[in-house]
């Protein structure tokens, strides 16, 4: 008997699936292994690109597309390929450059489907580049013609960040997308429309999943909208305060192997689904 069989169980990275250090602990790859040979489906929505956490996927190994780019693509790891992808409206030049005349101390990375492209670094996006293993490839407009899916605006002094987000809130130019904050340092330009609730959507019509057999797992704000979405939605107990309020549920936290620790209160009846 699979006990799991039709089960959609879709995790975030960091904060949520990888440890501090990014690792993936022994207990949570032998869990995900028990799930998925019980019938389950497993898979990723991260904010990540799919070259940021291709050495995630090699260990863990999901068994269905994953959402990433924080809702801006499907990525298929077994067959190598995007399945869906969004990209951003025509006027995220001027975004960029508002910020770059008005917040100069603030780091700028722009996102393809499969490049991350470093406009102006700092303290903030050379951290971000060691935790996803980041080629340092730098932006020229004249030569890159391949559309983009997201701007991320990142500064390690929070009370910076949230004077941009303020600024920007009322710039003419807001309604042309959407925003998220993916990390205390990180403030997120999207497609309008996008987000993990949105691509969790989509991911179940292409599966043909049953909505009411799905669980999300997550940390941050920007995994709000999937734990909502999803049938269960779960928050690691070091997740924000506004994740663990969309929550059903809070587990233990990332250092704790949280996903091993919701596999096994699925099986032993005390999630019940």
């Amino acid at each position: 008997m699979q006990k799991f069989k039709g089960i959609l169980l879709a995790t975030d990275l960091d904060g949520t699936l990888l440890k501090d250090d990014k690792s993936v602990s022994k207990e949570n790859i032998e869990a995900i292994e028990y799930f998925k040979s019980e019938g389950g489906l497993f898979t990723f929505i991260t904010g990540r690109i799919p070259i940021a956490f291709e050495f995630v996927a090699d260990e863990v190994k999901p068994n269905v597309p994953c959402g990433c780019g924080n809702g801006s693509f499907i990525y298929d790891f077994s067959k190598k390929e995007f399945l869906w992808t969004a990209t951003l409206a025509d006027t995220y030049m001027e975004l960029i450059e508002y910020v770059q005349k008005n917040f100069p101390e603030v780091g700028i990375e722009i996102t393809t489907k499969d490049k991350i492209y470093f406009i102006k670094k700092n303290s903030a996006t050379e951290k971000h580049k060691k935790d996803e293993k980041l080629p340092d490839l730098l932006f020229n407009g004249a030569t890159i013609d391949e559309p983009f899916s997201k701007i991320l605006f990142a500064k390690e002094k929070e009370e910076v960040l949230l004077k941009l987000i303020e600024s920007i809130k009322n710039h003419p130019l807001h309604n042309d997308f959407d925003f998220i904050r993916s990390d205390s340092m990180y403030y997120e330009v999207l497609p309008k429309g996008v987000s993990k609730g949105n691509i969790l959507l989509k991911l179940i019509d292409i599966l043909g999943v049953d909505k009411n057999k799905t669980i999300t797992v997550g940390d941050n704000d920007n995994d709000s909208t999937m734990i909502k979405n999803a049938k269960i939605g779960i928050a690691v107990s070091n997740a924000s305060p506004y994740a663990k309020e969309c929550a059903d549920y809070i587990t233990v936290s990332n250092e704790e192997d949280a996903i091993a620790k919701i596999i096994h209160d699925l099986d032993n009846g005390k999630i019940k689904i």
